[in-house]
């Protein structure tokens, strides 16, 4: 059992953490009379966000500077707690500050098996909590089940663009876009913010890849290999650049199979899923199906996607197609993310468009350039054929820097947009 007393001692640091912790405010806002889920990679900001909730229950009184316990889990001191075992935080509270409901911020809370029966009971005792987790798996339907729909899951992201240009002080104003003087700053952060994303504690660093490239070791390693006891970590490491590799490309299980196995590795079809599914439970990658594509099929061949630039970029040195159309996919895919079902697709039927969005009728290009006609006709003639089956949808090509409005052959109008401003303008 673990001792009462060092739970009491971080009751009490970890209150004066969370209280005098200095934050960039992010939008991200919770009903007072709900419980949340809140899941999302390693370092998106998960923590700082109940740390932020907190503040704001202070500020406006809803509680006191002790009104509330909160714990993280990857705190070494906590590393034999059982789920038998997470009654005492409660009691050991009480005995802190007798006759008071605390408010609950359990931090990593997965890294205790059995955590979710803990959670229900507490939120039907009447605690408001929050919880956190960097695995998917927290929202699995025995999970889910087990909470009886008593929390509501809600996914953190890595700073947008937006955010990353707040944490840099640089206001958006009214009009912005027709300020050369602001475009060009704004232009230059953008490229930081391209090759190295949006994590934020990376950004006043000097070491900007070498912390990258060590969050990545933390994801595969901890999050990923250690805790699927993954036997095999040579070919989980082989797998994961080859999707790297493969941005832009639909890929199919089949396809990434024949791919390890001509490396001279040896993987089943079955492992190899296994591991494709582990890469999204730690939110490492996402995928994004074809729209034409039976229910049924739409598992098996997709895009693989990386949940962060910074991240992708970690495999290159110098690879801006790949890094462009990543980050386009991260944008539609945080603006449209459904925990229920895809809303983002690329479209493959005897041609191809990179992406689709049926509830923002979007139908989007990506290329660096279109600075030869061979790549106008290919990006403007896909999108063509495709407004021509769906008329109601807006075309777009998203290039590095390239804006202007050109007619398809069918006379439609389609939108030639950098990227560092389409990201800004909210797609």
């Amino acid at each position: 059992m673990t001792d009462k007393n060092v739970i009491k001692r971080l009751i009490v640091e970890y209150q004066q953490l969370a209280t005098n912790k200095q934050l960039l405010q992010r939008g991200h806002y919770f009903d007072e009379h709900s419980n949340y889920v809140l899941i999302g990679i390693r370092r998106a900001g998960k923590s700082f966000l109940l740390y932020q909730d907190i503040q704001q229950r202070i500020k406006n009184k809803t509680f006191q500077d002790n009104g509330f316990v909160y714990l993280n889990f990857e705190d070494e001191r906590l590393s034999e707690i059982q789920a038998q075992d997470l009654g005492l935080v409660l009691d050991c509270y009480n005995e802190l500050y007798p006759e008071k409901q605390p408010w609950v911020y359990l931090d990593e809370i997965q890294l205790v098996d059995g955590w979710e029966k803990f959670a229900r009971r507490i939120a039907d005792q009447g605690y408001r909590v929050m919880i956190t987790g960097s695995n998917a798996k927290m929202l699995s339907n025995e999970i889910a089940t087990t909470l009886g729909g008593r929390y509501i899951p809600h996914e953190v992201f890595p700073f947008s663009f937006k955010e990353f240009l707040e944490y840099n002080k640089i206001v958006l104003s009214d009009n912005w876009q027709f300020d050369r003087g602001k475009t060009a700053i704004i232009r230059k952060k953008f490229d930081t913010y391209f090759t190295c994303g949006g994590f934020a504690e990376n950004f006043s660093r000097s070491d900007k890849r070498e912390w990258l490239n060590a969050l990545y070791q933390k994801i595969l390693l901890g999050d990923i290999i250690a805790r699927n006891a993954i036997r095999t970590p040579r070919i989980f490491r082989l797998l994961a650049r080859k999707i790297a590799e493969s941005i832009e490309q639909p890929m199919s299980q089949t396809r990434l199979l024949h791919t390890i196995k001509s490396t001279g590795e040896s993987i089943s079809l079955p492992v190899l899923k296994d591991y494709l599914d582990y890469m999204q439970d730690a939110f490492l990658t996402f995928s994004i199906p074809n729209l034409t594509s039976p229910l049924t099929e739409r598992s098996t061949t997709v895009k693989r996607y990386f949940a962060d630039n910074g991240l992708l970029n970690v495999f290159f040195t110098s690879e801006e197609g790949k890094l462009l159309e990543n980050i386009v996919a991260i944008t539609l895919y945080q603006k449209f993310y459904s925990i229920e079902e895809p809303q983002v697709f690329y479209y493959n039927k005897n041609f191809e468009v990179d992406f689709c969005v049926p509830k923002a009728e979007l139908a989007i290009q990506v290329t660096l350039k279109m600075d030869t006609a061979a790549t106008f006709e290919r990006e403007v003639s896909a999108l063509d054929k495709f407004i021509s089956i769906n008329p109601q949808y807006k075309g777009i090509v998203v290039t590095l820097d390239e804006e202007r409005t050109v007619k398809s052959t069918s006379g439609f109008d389609i939108e030639v947009v950098p990227i560092w401003k389409w990201v800004l303008r909210g797609v």
